[in-house]
């Protein structure tokens, strides 16, 4: 059996009294493309993060192909690719310097032709040239995509990584995941069901920090849909002191993805609050 490219288990992660993270759960097959759901606040970032080991877990066990980040940090993050809400890109370098840079850090081979492979991948060849800080949101985005490429990682961790793209953008997304022989596992955060069902065939539910729905993203995208109105509403739950029920209670993820969406969030705010382990606002 070939060894999982992520293996998290009950990952809890908090930030003083704030629990980020309630017993979250996922697990990654080599070449493996998952996408992370969940409401604004529900935890996904912090998830990214902690697999991205630049957070340690409060709790839980984390395996990224077998080894322990907690021990073996260099050698998982030579492994992994990331993009997030910052670019992690120099303004007043140019495209290409930008990649010259993170081509030296990562010691890749024949730096040059890999950059203009990547350029070209992600339709940014005439822009070479052109400082980073000149570029568009899009186009920064794109490149970002190209900077996390760069050294042929097995893991690929994207959080919202259509932000700024259009119609044109997303299709080089989509292409950016190919790679003949041995493709990357690639975990992404999205609100886009659409999106996601185009870029991966199985999608986890996060909410309050925990693993609530599992299956097809279109599956679960009411669960997704009913959660979001959840948490928009002025009413809508917070997180009790001392978490709640871990996923791999009653039943497990598995098994809320086998429940109709309205026992999974509940119809109602106050029923979708108590099947969540949610209070109410007081």
């Amino acid at each position: 059996m070939a060894e999982l490219a992520v293996e998290a288990s009950a990952i809890s992660r908090h930030f003083g009294s704030v629990a980020a993270l309630r017993s979250a759960s996922l697990r990654l097959a080599p070449g493996e493309r998952l996408a992370i759901f969940g409401p604004n606040g529900a935890g996904k970032t912090t998830l990214l993060r902690v697999l991205a080991t630049l957070l340690a877990p409060s709790a839980g066990t984390l395996r990224i192909f077998g080894l322990d980040p907690g021990r073996a940090q260099a050698e998982v993050r030579r492994r992994i690719g990331v993009v997030g809400h910052r670019l992690y890109l120099d303004d007043n370098l140019t495209a290409a310097e930008n990649l010259a840079f993170y081509a030296r850090l990562y010691a890749v081979p024949d730096p040059a032709g890999r950059i203009g492979e990547l350029l070209e991948l992600v339709g940014l060849l005439s822009q070479r040239d052109r400082r980073v800080g000149a570029l568009s949101r899009g186009q920064q985005q794109r490149l970002a995509l190209a900077r996390a490429l760069l050294h042929r990682p097995d893991l690929l961790l994207l959080d919202e990584p259509d932000t700024g793209l259009d119609a044109a953008g997303l299709d080089l997304l989509a292409g950016a995941f190919e790679r003949p022989g041995d493709p990357p596992s690639v975990v992404f955060t999205s609100h886009q069901p659409e999106l996601a069902a185009r870029l991966a065939r199985r999608a986890i539910l996060l909410v309050g920090g925990r693993t609530v729905a599992e299956g097809p993203p279109l599956g679960v995208a009411p669960d997704l849909s009913a959660a979001a109105a959840l948490f928009a509403s002025p009413l809508g739950p917070r997180p009790r002191s001392g978490g709640g029920a871990a996923a791999g209670g009653a039943g497990g993820p598995g098994a809320a993805s086998r429940r109709a969406p309205a026992e999974r969030v509940g119809q109602g705010r106050g029923q979708s609050a108590a099947r969540l382990g949610w209070g109410g606002r007081r």
